[in-house]
């Protein structure tokens, strides 16, 4: 079996290889046509998968798409994107213009074949856990101390919660050698303890915890672990604001055998990213889609049919696609206060500062955590555990513990502008700074 799996794959990538000498992709990037944004276009063979390769370079290069129109039906794929950078400009740095033609143009044979296993590569550099199971107040602060505990220094993190579920993906090295965790016994620990605090006093839902040496695209799997775990079916407990939930709909289009999935929610940046790769993931194909945002209001209408080239076959199957999709929408949406610390790593430092949040009654709804050239730049969502607004003391009194130079406080998420060191050549530099380009060159 394993044999013949491996023989129909070889003959795939051989096929494969052959559309893109023949046709290969071309990409066409605009700065004149549009007075407010860069027009990209993207024509290539079509295949499963490739307009979330696609919307994922961008994204990934912190570009806001402010309108997309998309078609591949037939062998052909043909997209159009209008993008600018965070601070709403269009975008003119050469190295990132450069970096998209790289990616997305006749070039990109390795970066296509990299994303039949999603965007994974093993690498001794580090070790990758992933971690699932119920959210409660101090969470992240009982895991960063049990891998404290266990000589890890945490190199990078991401941590989502969303209806009481979280998921994180954390890029850990041995404390001792600053390089992956080798150690058959070490690693065993790691799983042991690690699923125990996951667990805690809930037992009617699973936690799971997973260490590889793989490189993965880290906002993707969080997706594909949060829906694993089924963070998209509600509970009955009356908590969710049906108000502030974004307005999905799936109808039938029988004339030309569609499903027509329409999104209606607030705009966020990396939006297209998230509904296109949770359709994706639940293995839906995109035939044509339109996107577009006004002011702060988002809208996305894409024609889709499942893999077997059917369109959404029940009223359970609809159901499903709406929850998913909201869910899709609502993980990376962050409640509370956003708090940015700046300073110089350490061993722990992770375990510390959640610790002190934990004991300041603060729980964290996300947090991202990278490390670059030995410095720490995190950044942490966090609200009151009781549910009422953060007092202001509490933050003072943090800000003691931590120190009054490296902790800024930037307010409700919601009303954050873009700041200028967000802008794409920014991120540009940091996808170079964490060995990002060369993960997917």
């Amino acid at each position: 079996m394993d044999a013949g799996v491996s023989y129909s794959r070889d003959v795939d990538d051989e096929y494969e290889k052959l559309v893109r000498r023949t046709r290969p992709p071309r990409v066409e990037i605009d700065n004149e046509s549009c007075k407010n944004a860069t027009v990209i276009r993207v024509d290539s063979a079509n295949k499963q998968g490739i307009l979330l390769e696609v919307v994922q370079v961008l994204t990934d290069l912190n570009l806001i798409i402010t309108k997309a129109y998309i078609s591949s039906d037939g062998g052909w794929f043909m997209d159009v994107f209008h993008v600018t950078d965070q601070e709403g400009n269009k975008v003119l740095n050469q190295e990132v213009l450069d970096y998209i033609q790289k990616m997305l143009g006749p070039d990109s044979c390795f970066y296509y074949t990299m994303r039949r296993s999603v965007g994974v590569k093993p690498s001794m550099d580090h070790t990758v856990i992933e971690l699932t199971g119920s959210d409660r107040p101090g969470l992240l602060s009982e895991v960063s101390a049990v891998l404290t505990n266990l000589q890890c220094n945490v190199v990078n993190a991401e941590v989502w919660t969303h209806n009481s579920r979280a998921a994180a993906v954390m890029i850990v090295t041995d404390e001792e050698t600053g390089s992956a965790i080798t150690d058959p016994e070490t690693l065993s620990r790691i799983k042991k303890r690690l699923s125990h605090v996951l667990k805690g006093s809930n037992k009617s839902r699973e936690a799971k915890t997973v260490v590889s040496y793989a490189d993965t695209h880290t906002d993707r799997r969080l997706h594909q672990m949060m829906f694993d775990d089924r963070d998209y079916e509600r509970s009955d407990n009356g908590d969710s604001n049906e108000t502030q939930r974004p307005d999905v709909s799936v109808v039938n289009w029988y004339d030309k055998d569609y499903s027509v999935v329409t999104i209606r929610c607030k705009d966020r940046p990396k939006l297209l990213f998230d509904t296109v790769c949770t359709l994706t993931d639940m293995q839906y194909v995109v035939f044509h889609a339109t996107v577009s945002s006004e002011g702060s209001e988002a809208y996305q209408e894409y024609y889709i049919r499942h893999v077997d080239g059917s369109p959404v076959k029940s009223e359970a199957e609809r159901e499903r696609i709406v929850h998913c999709l909201e869910a899709a929408i609502e993980r990376r949406v962050s409640e509370g206060l956003k708090l940015e610390l700046c300073t110089k790593d350490r061993i722990g430092l992770l375990s510390d500062v959640t610790r002190i949040f934990r004991e300041n009654s603060l729980t964290v709804t996300r947090a991202e955590v990278t490390t670059t050239d030995g410095k720490a730049v995190n950044t942490f969502y966090v609200r009151d555990a009781s549910g009422h607004p953060v007092n202001p003391k509490t933050i003072d009194s943090i800000r003691q513990a931590l120190g009054q130079t490296i902790l800024r406080v930037k307010g409700c998420p919601e009303e954050q502008k873009p700041e200028s060191e967000s802008s794409a050549s920014f991120l540009f530099r940091s996808l170079v700074n964490f060995g990002l380009v060369r993960s997917y060159s």
